[in-house]
């Protein structure tokens, strides 16, 4: 209850005459200063009979019948108390009575006063003296609470356990939801399969998140961009110190005199990669054209009610196509590409929707579709080439070198075109090849080499295709000698064929063995086949055979 000023009438109380006449259940005392108040109140009435004055003392004395309080003025005092400020304004500090100090408690934080929650361990602001309806507002938002407090009318809660497989082993633990690594899950999800951002403020991803675990607290879409940014920055950091790690170990090769065939095979760099660096490069003169399509699929697929219209037309004209517009990821090619060929399907239909749609602006001419139907010619050799290097069913390694001739012979090819964007396009693309394959790829070549389709026969049919008429031999001489060099390696390391190919001995003595002689067989055969002399390497034996020549059934190098 409120204290009266000394100053003012007290508000607080309201008298009854009819209560006046009851019996107080329980003593009231108030303070010295409220004495004289009321002292003050009872002289500043004019009573006219003792009863009367008999009356009011009786009624001095409250009880739960003659006492009303004033919800204004305790609305302001609990007010007060929640911001921890005393009502008398007393120097001495006042113990906090907001409900919030059950499970808050002030902590210091590089200086500053922070509330800090017992269930999320979150720091909130607070200052001194100042309100508590931030911490409130936690208390009914905080998801931990409200886990802790499900069923505690039910007696103690019972610990959440998971299996966790360790090496094939299951092992039963106590699971603990670790909201940090729900996100990092999140943003891996969403980078590796391209998920719109959007997709995280869905109504039923929400709802499928919390089935798998009512733990769950969603997220905003900036919120998991900022996530994905942080994990960039991250793995760039790695990246840098585990390419300086490479580097530190390529060094201490050089320096033991182990770096073989001069580093050409320490560093391999990504033929899908140079692939995708090439085709951006040549893109980027048919840019006007890629981007006029581009925009027109975005207008389309913007409005399910133009895209109604567009098909409702492709319909009319009974195309063939069972292609929908694809929109592409302008820093994939291949995307691109598909986007082309789809266009060029429903060429005839964009024309026509024009003719529906005055707001359409973004249609390509004649001369533009030609264009287009050159690129995706020469982008579907590179769509092949990308699928083949892309293989996860199969080995590659043998199969790049001639993918990369394929696509040197089609440079060859478009350079003498009479069409000036034709040549433009070869031109660049032509210098990121002579930048990255200018000089022999050891690995592409030893990996064609030891398939038995192809052999050394594939490096002297492609080599003089591939680089320049000077210099294709000295790259046919460097395969050969580091297949020697590695076969050679392979004998070292190899102890066993290596004794057992050193320690093959006769019993008899070569003395005394008799001289064979030599028939008409002998003869033929030296006349009429190829002899193998006793001293040839398996590696050169091997080289020496003919290629092999697989039927129509399906080539799988491993089952030989």
């Amino acid at each position: 209850m409120a204290t009266p000023s000394t100053t003012s009438q007290p508000k607080s109380i309201c008298l009854s005459l009819d209560a006046a006449t009851s019996t107080a259940s329980q003593p009231f005392s108030l303070r010295d200063d409220a004495d004289c108040a009321h002292h003050d109140f009872l002289s500043s009435i004019v009573v006219e009979s003792p009863l009367q004055i008999q009356s009011f003392k009786e009624m001095s004395r409250p009880t739960k019948a003659n006492i009303v309080i004033d919800m204004e003025d305790v609305d302001k005092d609990d007010e007060m108390d929640e911001m921890g400020i005393d009502a008398t304004e007393a120097k001495t500090s006042r113990k906090k009575r907001s409900v919030v100090w059950k499970e808050f408690e002030i902590i210091t934080n590089n200086g500053d006063m922070k509330a800090r929650y017992n269930h999320c361990k979150n720091n909130l602001a607070y200052k001194k003296g100042g309100a508590t309806t931030h911490l409130k507002r936690h208390l009914k938002l905080c998801t931990p609470r409200k886990a802790t407090l499900v069923g505690k009318d039910k007696g103690p809660k019972q610990s959440l356990l998971s299996f966790d497989v360790t090496e094939g082993d299951e092992m039963l633990s106590i699971f603990k939801y670790d909201k940090g690594k729900v996100r990092e899950e999140l943003v891996k999800m969403f980078v590796v399969h391209k998920y719109p951002f959007r997709m995280v403020e869905h109504e039923f991803f929400t709802k499928f998140c919390r089935s798998l675990n009512p733990k769950y607290e969603p997220i905003k879409r900036q919120t998991l961009k900022l996530d994905c940014m942080k994990m960039y920055i991250s793995e760039k950091e790695s990246l840098k110190l585990a390419l300086a790690a490479v580097r530190v170990l390529k060094e201490n090769f050089e320096a033991k005199e182990k770096l073989h065939f001069g580093g050409k095979i320490f560093h391999v760099r990504c033929c899908a990669h140079i692939l995708n660096l090439m085709v951006q490069d040549g893109l980027t003169e048919v840019r006007d054209v890629i981007e006029n399509i581009r925009e027109s699929v975005k207008y389309l697929k913007l409005s399910p009610s133009r895209l109604y219209k567009f098909n409702e037309i492709v319909k009319s004209l009974k195309l063939s196509t069972s292609k929908r517009l694809i929109l592409d990821v302008p820093t994939r090619w291949n995307s691109t590409y598909a986007m082309l060929e789809c266009a060029l399907e429903n060429k005839s239909v964009f024309s026509r929707y024009k003719e529906r749609d005055y707001n359409y602006k973004w249609l390509p001419s004649d001369e533009d579709w030609k264009r287009v139907a050159e690129v995706s010619k020469f982008l579907e050799v590179f769509n092949d080439v990308t699928k083949v290097f892309s293989g996860r069913k199969y080995p590659t390694s043998n199969l790049f070198l001639r993918q990369i001739w394929k696509v040197r012979k089609m440079l060859n090819d478009m350079s003498i075109d009479n069409r000036d964007f034709v040549k433009r396009m070869t031109l660049k693309m032509k210098e990121k090849f002579d930048k990255y394959w200018g000089e022999c790829n050891l690995v592409m070549a030893i990996g064609a080499v030891l398939d038995p389709r192809y052999k050394m026969k594939l490096i002297v049919y492609s080599f003089p295709k591939i680089y320049p008429a000077d210099d294709f031999q000295r790259h046919i001489d460097d395969v050969r000698e580091s297949l020697q060099f590695l076969y050679k390696e392979y004998l070292s390391v190899d102890s066993q064929i290596n004794s057992s190919m050193s320690s093959a001995t006769y019993d008899s003595n070569p003395s005394q063995a008799k001289k064979q002689k030599t028939d008409d067989f002998d003869e033929w055969v030296i006349t009429n086949s190829d002899i193998i002399p006793g001293n040839k390497s398996e590696i050169d034996m091997y080289l020496d055979e003919g290629v092999y020549k697989p039927g129509n059934e399906e080539y799988r190098i491993l089952m030989l």
